[in-house]
């Protein structure tokens, strides 16, 4: 034990984040990029580049559609055999599944429409289950034109689930990692207060022409004191958002059996079916159940679009159909949902007033998620996140810094590695972000599987960044800096300038066009830009140092200024 609670903190403080750092600069990179995941969607897909749509007739457009779609071939290799219980006998043939729920989701920043049908699943093994293989399209509301298929959404399909669950699906592994880390990360700010006891005079203490050492632990201090509050809120109500689905699952798992009783008892309650009757019926007018539900919102004083549309229990006379308001007015995330019977039109229930920790809840998942309108808090919500990025990296560099010439002395390689795991997190995770832009817009729109060939290029880019970290570290071993920092600078900032031309050759769509004409693409355009440009400048500062450096007289023995933690 460390020698007094304030050393403790300060252990506890290096290496929990040290450890898992790696992972939230992760997190916090793709989470200020999903902040803005339409807008890259519209710039990998040309074809979407148009303004936000409102959901189209339901049965004129949307049910022709959605009675074409198939089952996912990948979904049904999977759970099938988890699901379906046949008969014994021969091997059973493919089944013809059919289809128990539609839905249709729109936001107000998406021109496209997502839709998706669950097939009920026959002969299954726990009947009291939610028995569905899944399919779904993407279609332009316009026209009813489904999208091309292989193309990936690189911002909603990509880079948001890589914030929260690293594209590490088996056994759900990422989310727990990202759960682990989110927990680090609320300890590592409480032991950061305890180190940091002038947190207030550190809020605006930064001096970049002293030492390296002292200017990024000012610069550590200040990011990470300027948006400790955003940091806190969103570890915290990152772990509350996943707890009951992915983290505790005491409902899928210890009281299944009470949460199943329980559904049952809530759909008695709000008169909403919970199994299918069995008697066939058809569908009643859904356009009408919209102009119903929209004239209820407007009474209650918040008139609106729909956002999301759900149909239950398919060609059953216990169908029954959800309409729900696109709440993007508000931050909470509310759907004052309007239910009706499927074969009649009549409403069986009305959303009402949340009640008070159901609307706290609302709004902290609102918040989170960000679903709303407000483009200057959007905006708030990137800076706070890169803010987190660079705590994180100034921690990583500081931790090099102050240890390097020891471990040079010492012949350990510490230093040494920790300074190639940075680069590979922070300019390597860069590089393979504007990789996978350019090679979105290189490979073509009709290549099969292209998203697929996308996340290749992605994690290869990756790779090799890493790769290249560890190649050119020896340097760290000997008291100095890796070169690869400046080289893999260059290489980001050549690959973003790289992305933006490409999308000129491919589409036309420069920015002397889309600044007056389509801000999504041209945001995503400047951003690059932006980003380049100060990847030039970082890498020329390192250049230059470097050269100061080389040219310098060697070093006294005296001993260095002192820093903290």
């Amino acid at each position: 034990m460390l020698s007094n609670f304030r050393l403790s903190m300060t252990w506890l403080h290096t290496w929990f984040g040290l450890v898992l750092g790696f992972v939230l600069m992760v997190v916090f990179f793709f989470g200020s990029l999903s902040v803005f995941d339409r807008e890259f969607d519209r710039w990998a897909i040309p074809e979407t580049r148009f303004e936000p749509q409102p959901m189209p007739s339901f049965d004129r457009v949307l049910l022709p559609i959605l009675q074409r779609v198939q089952p996912d071939e990948v979904d049904y290799a999977a759970n099938m055999p988890l699901l379906h219980d046949p008969k014994p006998g021969p091997m059973t043939p493919r089944l013809e599944l059919p289809a128990d729920e539609f839905w249709a989701y729109t936001t107000h920043r998406d021109p496209v429409l997502a839709m998706g049908v669950g097939f009920r699943v026959p002969q299954p093994k726990d009947p009291q289950d939610h028995n569905h293989i899944h399919g779904d399209t993407t279609i332009d509301p316009r026209n009813g034109q489904a999208l091309r298929e292989g193309q990936q959404k690189i911002g909603s399909e990509f880079f948001y689930p890589l914030h929260y669950s690293l594209h590490l699906e088996w056994k759900l592994i990422g989310y727990w990692i990202v759960a682990l880390a989110a927990l680090t990360m609320l300890a590592a700010l409480v032991t950061g207060l305890v180190m940091h006891r002038k947190v207030f005079r550190e809020l605006f203490t930064f001096r970049p022409h002293k030492h390296t050492r002292r200017s990024l632990l000012d610069l550590h201090n200040l990011t990470g004191v300027v948006a400790l509050p955003f940091h806190f809120f969103f570890a915290f109500t990152g772990l509350v958002i996943f707890a009951q689905f992915y983290y505790l699952p005491v409902s899928q798992t210890l009281l299944r059996p009470l949460a199943q009783a329980h559904e049952v008892a809530e759909a008695a309650a709000t008169g909403l079916p919970h199994e299918r009757a069995g008697v066939a019926a058809a569908l009643a007018s859904v356009d009408a159940m919209v102009l119903e539900a929209q004239r209820r919102w407007d009474a209650r004083g918040m008139p609106g679009q729909v956002g999301f549309l759900q149909v239950h229990h398919v060609g059953d006379a216990n169908s029954y159909v959800s309409i729900y308001r696109a709440g993007s007015d508000r931050v909470a995330l509310v759907g004052q949902a309007v239910h009706f019977k499927g074969s009649t039109g009549e409403v069986l229930r009305e959303e009402p007033a949340p009640t008070v920790p159901h609307g706290i809840e609302e709004f902290l998942t609102g918040l989170h998620l960000q679903h709303f309108e407000h483009w200057l808090l959007r905006w708030l919500y990137v800076f706070g996140g890169l803010l987190g990025c660079a705590c994180i990296a100034t921690g990583f560099l500081f931790f090099v810094e102050k240890r390097k010439r020891q471990h040079a002395q010492q012949g350990r390689m510490g230093s040494r590695v920790v300074d190639a795991l940075a680069v590979s997190t922070v300019t390597g995770m860069l590089i393979a972000s504007a990789a996978i832009l350019a090679a979105n817009r290189v490979l073509p729109a009709e290549l099969a599987s292209k998203g697929e060939w996308e996340r290749l290029v992605f994690w290869g880019a990756w790779a090799l960044a890493a790769a290249h970290a560890f190649w050119r570290s020896a340097p760290v071993a000997q008291g100095a800096a890796s070169p690869a920092w400046r080289e893999q600078c260059w290489g980001f900032a050549a690959l973003a300038l790289l992305a933006v031309l490409l999308n000129w050759a491919s589409t036309g769509d420069h920015l002397g066009k889309t600044l007056f004409t389509y801000w999504p693409v041209a945001g995503v355009d400047l951003a690059l830009i932006a980003a380049a440009g100060l990847a030039l400048t970082t890498a020329r500062r390192l250049t230059r140092r470097q050269r100061a450096t080389a040219s310098a007289p060697p070093a006294s023995n005296a001993p260095e200024e002192a820093a903290r933690v």
